[in-house]
């Protein structure tokens, strides 16, 4: 037998053993490491292989045994493994939120545990995320703004994980205000926003770049000016919403520059260089980025720097090649890119072109913005892009066959995925498990089917990873079906099945009521087992095997072999015509029949007794001695022993006559002429007797 603990919580494990022929069923105890004194069991019937025990104690060392019990209720065989409980199950103190993506939940911690898993879903099973986190505090991520979750968390060590703790509820905060800023002239500007959903008000400050004072404001409305400002000037607009509950969402930030005010000519020089010109000078004003000088003949110059492209957007053709793109913008000649991963590296690229091309590994995420340039100077930053590439494939792959129609996959776990969906495929069916956590039982599959299997990375931002190589395995053999068990002689049957298998081999097994077993192999669908003991009772079962493992057995088949012969048997006459025959009781007979035959006459008796009184015997006849022993079913044993012969007839037709000389002379019919006979005459007085020649029948 083989045994393993396939998983465990707090207070109970479930433990995975393999089949042991004979078992009628299966005990699985619990005892603390070291102790050799039970303190919980389960009971299970002859065809589970896997079960659970519970009420333990948390994160406890534990000796698991599982014993093989047979139908005498005597153990057959035994096998033990250690394992541990899950620790206990955490108490949450506080969930709350501070931004619209995430909540922070604050919880107990318990003795044992290596991390724990907060595990977040809506009441209408919409959503559900596990998150692994070190200690508490921690923070689930990836939520929807303004929306009830319930949360509840688990303690892991390194036996598995708690039972969920009691759950709370908590809600999201709003989402911030996305603000568009404008400024209409230079000592003002015009804040405008779409209304956020479920917002009752919102507040807004603004500040003046370089300074600490802050203007405060809170408004029903969607468009707020700000008046009296300075020109040219960089002011930034923080602003919020209120929830119905009074509770603020997310800050939105914005930077907005005055119109700059108007400058002022300080000096124009003629130039006769290669051409005629005017040189125009001014005064810088404040917050200005370009100018353009204007004559009163129409003609202008500008000192224009280039705009930052916009949009920008990444490409990636293959998988871990990525290129930004962008559309060329006027009066750029080269422009530079700066891409930042979320492992802090940073790349910049010059291009004169209008793309850029980076190294981009999977289940990373980048941010990435453009700039342009020319002599005039570089464009102010541009839109800030943030790309996320696909989580990466899980390698070291491991598929095992759980049970007969179970596979068991483990992965490992790979950067970028929140999700694993784990697909099987064959030619008729699909069977999807999705799991937080790198293992995944695929149940309820097809026996004796070539499955493609495949681990599927998944994430919120860029969906699944489709790219990942599949693997190929297979599901047990099927279960043969038993449809005829013929005893061919007295110590061998031909068990014959059928079987849906496409390449397999087959035991037959022969299971006695003591234990005894017999087998016989084949691979094609009947196969004889031999030298079984004369009556015996035995249950028939055929297990298909092939490479990758044994089905289960089949529905066992009940078989009565004929019973044994009698170890000795012997005939006694008790008188010339009545003989008793008597054997010794032959295992697995209920009746018999005794025959005795010559050529001159037959005899026959039925009898349940281990004896017989058979009349109608000719004397001086040899006769063969046949018994047929007969099981309660029917099933018939002919057994032939050493004949006897009867003892001679005595002779017939005697006659007395009176002689000369006292004498008397005997007269008889004799049944033989090779019979050696004694005459006996008995008087008053005295006996005489006498006997003749062989073959004589006159003294």
């Amino acid at each position: 037998m083989t045994v393993s603990i396939f998983t465990v919580t707090s207070k109970s494990a479930v433990v995975r053993w393999s089949r042991y022929e004979g078992a009628q069923s299966y005990r699985v105890t619990a005892s603390l490491r070291n102790s050799a004194v039970p303190v919980v069991f389960a009971t299970f019937g002859q065809n589970t292989v896997m079960g659970s025990v519970n009420s333990l104690t948390p994160n406890t060392l534990y000796t698991f045994r599982v014993e093989a019990i047979g139908n005498l209720n005597n153990m057959l065989a035994d096998i033990s493994a250690d394992g541990s409980t899950a620790p206990d199950v955490p108490t949450i103190v506080m969930a709350s939120s501070k931004q619209s993506q995430n909540i922070t939940v604050e919880f107990s911690i318990v003795s044992g545990a290596t991390s724990y898993i907060l595990r977040a879903e809506t009441n209408d099973g919409s959503f559900f995320s596990e998150t692994p986190v070190p200690s508490s505090p921690g923070t689930v991520s990836n939520l929807q703004p303004y929306t009830d979750y319930t949360l509840s968390v688990m303690s892991v060590n390194y036996a598995g994980r708690s039972q969920p703790s009691i759950s709370v509820e908590a809600k999201t905060v709003l989402p911030a205000p996305q603000f568009n800023t404008s400024s209409p002239s230079n000592s003002s500007i015009l804040v405008r926003w779409e209304p956020v959903t479920h917002a009752v008000r919102y507040s807004l400050s603004i500040t003046k770049d370089g300074s600490y004072t802050q203007d405060r404001l809170n408004t029903t409305e969607t468009l707020v000016a700000f008046e009296n400002l300075d020109p040219g000037t960089l002011y930034c607009m923080k602003g919020n919403a209120w929830s119905p509950e009074n509770i603020p969402g997310d800050d939105f930030n914005v930077c907005q520059i005055t119109r700059p005010p108007s400058t002022q000519i300080t000096e124009m020089v003629v130039s006769s260089v290669s051409v005629a010109s005017i040189v125009v000078s001014w005064v810088p004003a404040q917050g200005a980025q370009q100018y353009i000088a204007l004559s009163s003949s129409g003609q202008n110059c500008s000192s224009t720097i280039p705009c930052p492209p916009q949009p920008i957007w990444v490409e990636e053709v293959v998988a871990g090649n990525c290129s930004v793109m962008w559309n060329s913008v006027p009066h750029a000649e080269v422009y530079t890119t700066f891409i930042k991963s979320d492992d802090g590296i940073e790349e910049m690229c010059n291009s004169s072109k209008t793309s850029c091309q980076f190294s981009c590994l999977c289940g990373y995420s980048y941010i990435m913005t453009v700039f342009a340039h020319n002599q005039a100077g570089s464009s102010p930053p541009g839109p800030v892009l943030n790309y996320t590439t696909l989580p990466c494939c899980p390698e070291n792959t491991t598929i095992s066959l759980e049970s007969w129609e179970t596979l068991k996959i483990e992965w490992s776990l790979v950067r970028g995925a929140d999700l694993y969906e784990t697909r099987a495929v064959d030619a008729s069916e699909v069977i999807l498990c999705n799991d937080t956590a790198p293992v995944c039982a695929l149940s309820d599959l097809t026996c004796n089917t070539r499955y493609s299997v495949v681990v599927i990375p998944c994430n919120d931002i860029r969906g699944c990873n489709l790219t990942c190589r599949p693997q190929t395995h297979e599901t047990a053999p099927c279960m043969p079906e038993i449809i005829s068990v013929n005893q061919s002689n007295n110590s061998s049957v031909l068990v014959s099945w059928t079987s849906s298998n496409t390449a397999a081999n087959y035991t037959v097994s022969a299971i006695g009521t003591v234990g005894d077993t017999y087998r016989c192999q084949s691979n094609s669908t009947s196969c004889q087992v031999p030298n079984l003991p004369c009556g015996s009772i035995y249950d028939i079962s055929v297990t298909a095997s092939s490479t990758v493992g044994d089905s289960m057995p089949s529905y066992t088949a009940p078989l009565e072999t004929a019973p044994c012969c009698p170890l000795r048997l012997s005939v006694g006459q008790v008188t010339q015509a009545v003989s008793n025959v008597t054997w010794l009781p032959a295992n697995g007979a209920q009746t018999y029949i005794v025959s005795l035959s010559a050529p001159r006459g037959n005899a026959q008796c039925h009898t349940m007794e281990t004896e017989c009184l058979m009349g109608c015997i000719t004397c001086g006849t040899n006769y063969t001695i046949s018994l047929e022993a007969i099981s309660r079913t029917g099933q018939k044993a002919e057994c032939t022993f050493h004949g006897f012969s009867t003892s001679e007839c005595c002779p017939t037709g005697i006659r007395l006559f009176r002689g000369t000389n006292n004498t008397l002379r005997v007269r008889w019919r004799s049944s033989s002429p090779l019979t050696n006979y004694t005459a006996e005459v008995s008087g008053s007085q005295s006996t005489h007797t006498c006997s003749p020649l062989p073959g004589s029948n006159t003294v």
